[in-house]
């Protein structure tokens, strides 16, 4: 084979190389993508349910300002009204319920009982509010002996977390009736005279019902004088104080302070909600909840605090280093793509890159094989030539050498291993000069 042709041959087989290298990791990042839709789906849902309150409630409507956030980003939030916080933690325990995420009261989940719910992190303090008529100021829950109180519906933590005040306060039995009314069905009430009190667990930045009552002249609001020994005896709960005014500062409502218990209400949804979704939801919270009011302080809220579940890795993330940079930058769906697209090209880069470093040596290696696989023939031909006696015929040797000769020739080796090549094709010499002397 002639230099240029010989050239000619190497680069092209040079060139289909390189196309095979090209195709090879093509084939791997198409199988790497392809793995996002085959093990894990790459796009979270479009479409997420969240269980909140009566219809008209509080949560209910803390629901809809979730709904219009989400719904900026292009994803459907579908609210499901509910009792309260109780029907909301036995639909998230529920997979068939089809609810992913909820308001919770805290007191009411552990996680040993609900292994499958994670929090993401606490929205707002809840207190509970025992509104009555008929009261002088500075009222106790040892008046309502005998008085008809509203409780809440069941299912609620209003009604749960009302019954535990009046069992520890030796209430049971003696309030004349109870009355399962949502807030704004207890308002009503009040206002006609058909309930004497009503329990709402309730933010009062977030209740037009508690707002109503607290500036309503006609109504009291009692205070819970054993708060610390309530804390003490349920360590979900927390000792909050009413200042004087408040409600109604021209009207001083209420006249004085008020001791009050609240709890602390997360948002809570199922571990196996898309990443993605939690960081949207988290995104939500900090533009809704991290306003001041007469409980909270701004920015105080969303908090990465464990009322009965932990946080989920997502949150603690989010907490600790808030959105990333492809989050800061790419619309949701964008960014919720390149953060799976990551899962796959970290992995694949930790394995290319000490695959590129080994690929040149190992190429190397063989080639080198390869040269030496011609010398071990070339050596076997010269000591068959020995081995042959004296004026023994040599024409076989000779046509074997011939036909080596020609391999070496054809042998697909890079210009790098030309010199080795040219040194072989001088011991191919070597050999056939001994072949004629012999």
């Amino acid at each position: 084979m002639t230099g240029p042709n010989r050239a000619t041959d190497t680069s092209a087989r040079r060139g289909r190389m390189l196309r095979a290298l090209a195709v090879t990791a093509g084939v791997a990042v198409l199988a790497g993508i392809a793995s996002l839709f085959v093990l894990g789906s790459p796009f979270p849902p479009r479409t997420v349910a969240m269980t909140t309150g009566p219809e008209g409630g509080d949560y209910a409507r803390l629901g809809e300002r979730y709904r219009e956030v989400l719904a900026r980003e292009g994803v459907q939030l579908r609210l499901l009204p509910s009792a309260g916080s109780l029907e909301n933690l036995a639909r998230l325990r529920d997979p068939r319920s089809g609810a992913s995420v909820a308001f919770l009261a805290g007191g009411f989940a552990t996680e040993k009982d609900s292994a499958t719910l994670v929090s993401l992190g606490a929205l707002f303090y809840e207190p509970l509010w025992i509104f009555c008529r008929g009261l002088p100021a500075g009222g106790q829950p040892k008046d309502l002996r005998g008085r008809r109180v509203s409780i809440g519906p069941e299912g609620s933590g209003t009604r749960a977390l009302a019954l535990e005040l009046l069992r520890r306060e030796g209430l049971e039995g003696v309030v004349a009736a109870l009355a399962a009314l949502t807030p704004r069905e207890a308002e009503a009430a009040l206002g006609r005279g058909e309930i004497d009190c009503a329990f709402l667990l309730a933010s009062y930045d977030d209740s037009p019902a508690v707002q109503h009552l607290l500036a309503d002249e006609k109504v009291g609001l009692l205070g819970i004088p054993h708060a610390d020994a309530h804390v003490a005896l349920n360590p979900s709960l927390r000792k909050v104080i009413l200042p004087m005014g408040v409600g109604n500062l021209a009207a001083n409502r209420p006249p004085s302070d008020v001791t009050m218990v609240a709890l602390t209400t997360s948002l809570v949804v199922r571990d196996d909600l898309h990443t993605a979704l939690q960081f949207l939801l988290l995104e939500a919270a900090q533009e809704i909840e991290s306003r001041s009011g007469i409980f909270r302080k701004p920015g105080q809220f969303p908090a990465a605090e464990e009322a009965d579940l932990p946080i989920s890795a997502a949150a603690r993330s989010f907490y600790k280093a808030g959105p990333s940079f492809i989050q800061r930058h790419l619309p949701f769906w964008l960014w919720a793509l390149a953060s799976r697209l990551l899962l796959v090209v970290v992995p694949l880069a930790a394995v290319a890159y000490p695959l590129a470093r080994l690929l040149p040596a190992l190429y190397a290696w063989v080639m080198q094989q390869r040269l030496v696989k011609l010398y071990g023939e070339l050596k076997l031909l010269e000591r068959e030539l020995e081995a042959r006696p004296p004026g023994a015929r040599l024409d076989d040797v000779a046509a074997e050498l011939e036909r080596f000769e020609k391999r070496v020739d054809q042998a697909r080796l890079p210009n790098a291993y030309a010199g080795a090549l040219y040194t072989l094709r001088f011991h191919i010499d070597l050999v056939r000069a001994r072949l004629r002397r012999g």
